[in-house]
């Protein structure tokens, strides 16, 4: 059962509350696809702003659609696509702060305006996958966010293992 929480506005506070409720809701769980389906959710709470919260998953040679909050979604992304494709191909998050500005980028939602690209790597530092998020606004999205973002997702690498 959810109970809803207050996140703090200082940023470090911020975090250190989502990382306890991302590790309630998903850091005990078994199964990969309830586990990110949870993850999305809390995050979609915890980031208001955000239009879409969800995760792509390397799956032979793109990155497949996998659980998610928003509308719906491109299933499948490239080596090098988008955003989501470039943190694959770089390895290493983006922080984008207007996607009309990224070259390349997949539109799915004609309301976003930044986003953010998390890498999910294994024990080993592979990456196995990423998480997206969205925003309505410009510039939602900074480096803050990626090093908490970064912080919050280490309790999924247990996963990186499962399914390629």
């Amino acid at each position: 059962m959810y109970i809803d929480v207050e996140y703090p506005a200082e940023r470090a506070e911020f975090y250190k509350v989502l990382n306890g409720e991302l590790r309630l809701y998903s850091g005990g769980e078994e199964d990969m696809t309830a586990a990110l389906a949870n993850f999305s959710s809390v995050l979609a709470i915890a980031f208001p702003r955000a239009n879409w919260t969800g995760f792509y998953l390397i799956k032979g040679g793109e990155l497949v659609l996998g659980p998610f909050q928003g509308r719906p979604a491109v299933t499948r992304i490239a080596y090098g696509a988008g955003v989501c494709g470039t943190a694959w191909r770089e390895d290493r998050a983006q922080v984008v702060e207007d996607v009309e500005c990224f070259s390349g980028h997949i539109a799915c939602d004609c309301n976003t305006h930044s986003e953010i690209v998390i890498p999910l790597r294994d024990e080993n530092g592979a990456m196995w996958g990423v998480l997206d998020m969205d925003s309505v606004e410009p510039g939602h999205f900074g480096d803050a966010d990626r090093e908490g973002l970064e912080e919050c997702v280490k309790i999924l690498e247990r996963f990186g293992k499962n399914d390629k």
